[in-house]
């Protein structure tokens, strides 16, 4: 089904906030183009949502998967998202939705930031973060923050183009279950480790 109206000018709006991210920082932003309605749709299913009181959300750019995130949430469940680019973190500001936390900074800082919001481990962990242009270093400290922070039977669940997430993560998170997402641009692997 087609978008008109309210959610076809913001999914334009998000596309060019999007495309600016990732002019202002490659780096950071995985593609150039915001997640599809598919992805998104596919983010909740891995995800589990349904039953989550804490979810917190790696690298969420202009807020699309947010917003689905959120549709799927339960009405007393938090979610905390975490974005370096400030001028995502504005806009995800905006959403104002009361159970959203927008938060600046890394995502190595997980169990920090959980701290300081009063949250308890989460329940799932979504990361949409390109780990495949990040430093090894950095990628490895994102996912040990990952799995020191998760609840027992948790899960993390990051969706990639490129497969370096699943060679980073069998050391620290063991082997994931994998799944592909075809109607995207560019088409995303979903990588998901549940916490024993």
């Amino acid at each position: 089904m087609e978008e008109t109206g309210k959610g076809s000018a913001r999914r334009g709006t998000r596309g060019l906030d999007f495309f600016r991210g990732f002019l202002r920082s490659p780096e950071q932003v995985g593609s150039i183009i915001p997640s599809s309605r598919f992805l998104e749709r596919r983010i909740v299913n891995v995800s589990g949502l349904a039953d989550a009181i804490t979810v917190v959300e790696l690298g969420p750019g202009t807020g699309g998967t947010t917003r689905a995130i959120l549709d799927a949430m339960r009405p007393d469940a938090k979610l905390l998202t975490i974005e370096l680019d400030p001028q995502f973190s504005s806009i995800l500001e905006s959403i104002g939705d009361p159970r959203l936390l927008p938060h600046t900074g890394s995502a190595a800082d997980l169990p920090d930031i959980l701290k300081s919001y009063d949250l308890p481990a989460p329940d799932v962990v979504i990361s949409g973060i390109p780990f495949s242009t990040m430093p090894r270093e950095v990628g490895n400290a994102v996912l040990e923050a990952v799995r020191d922070s998760l609840t027992p039977g948790g899960r993390f669940v990051a969706y990639q183009f490129r497969g370096h997430v699943g060679r980073m993560g069998r050391p620290i998170l063991g082997d994931p279950e994998v799944e592909l997402e075809l109607l995207n641009v560019p088409p995303m692997r979903f990588y998901r480790w549940s916490r024993q």
